[in-house]
């Protein structure tokens, strides 16, 4: 007796519901509590039954592949998000805080890869690969805009991705360990022609940038003026220090903008 349409539509359905739901628990399980945890916790855990995280999963290194091939495929799509929304070099140093934050805390799923040889396998190899051509993608535009120090390379970013999550994962001070982190992406930045400037998170660039009320030389938010002309610089430090630039860029000094 053959099962009607409807029925099988529905079967999937569902059988695509539970997956998505196992892989989900499994990923927020191994994040918090590592890789000893059983596949028939991971089932308890996510609310069906062994037989469903068996079913789709087979051994617990099918599901840690898979936790892997899905986390990395998110991040790639963090890339097309930057791309589509900052210049270039914002967008790749944007992409490359979202990395280095969102592994910060897979060092359960990430220690795997290395005393693993067997990987990666091909599910994970694929995410990878296309993680490989997004960075890519953004360095070549950075590059040409010449946002980035010409003579670094993707494997360069790879590995100083996996370094700056241990460093900001490690440090007891969540905020220096932050701080340190964007001291390590500055050293990728073109070298300036005078002073250095101060790392600047793209992200908070990208809020000041279309909604206004930010100083434009550190992005810290301005009080608002009842009157007058509005303020673009937090204060006498951040004014000197972009009218250096620009006289340094041979622009001049002909913006007047108030403190």
């Amino acid at each position: 007796m053959t099962a009607a349409p409807g029925a099988v539509v529905a079967g999937r359905s569902d059988a695509r519901r539970n997956r998505e739901i196992v892989l989900r628990t499994a990923m927020r399980v191994f994040t918090e509590e590592g890789l000893e945890v059983s596949l028939g916790q991971i089932a308890q855990r996510a609310g069906v039954g062994a037989g469903t995280v068996y079913r789709h999963f087979p051994s617990k290194e099918i599901l840690v592949e898979a936790v892997l091939a899905e986390q990395v495929q998110g991040l790639v799509a963090t890339a097309g998000e930057w791309a589509a929304r900052a210049a270039p070099g914002n967008a790749l140093f944007g992409f490359l805080l979202d990395v280095i934050e969102k592994s910060a805390g897979r060092g359960h799923v990430c220690d795997a890869l290395t005393a693993d040889r067997s990987w990666p396998r091909a599910l994970l190899a694929a995410a990878a690969q296309r993680f490989h051509e997004a960075l890519e993608r953004l360095l070549h535009d950075a590059r040409q805009a010449g946002a980035i120090r010409a003579d670094v390379r993707v494997e360069d970013l790879t590995a100083l991705t996996v370094g700056a999550a241990a460093l900001r994962a490690a440090h007891r001070d969540r905020a220096r360990g932050t701080q340190l982190v964007r001291m390590l992406l500055d050293g990728l930045r073109t070298p300036a022609v005078t002073e250095p400037s101060a790392f600047r998170d793209p992200r908070a660039l990208q809020r000041h940038e279309t909604g206004g009320g930010h100083c434009v030389e550190c992005g810290v938010r301005l009080r608002a003026r009842t009157t007058g002309r509005p303020a673009r610089y937090c204060g006498p430090t951040c004014r000197q220090r972009a009218r250096r630039r620009r006289v340094a860029a041979g622009v001049g000094d002909g913006e007047g903008g108030g403190v």
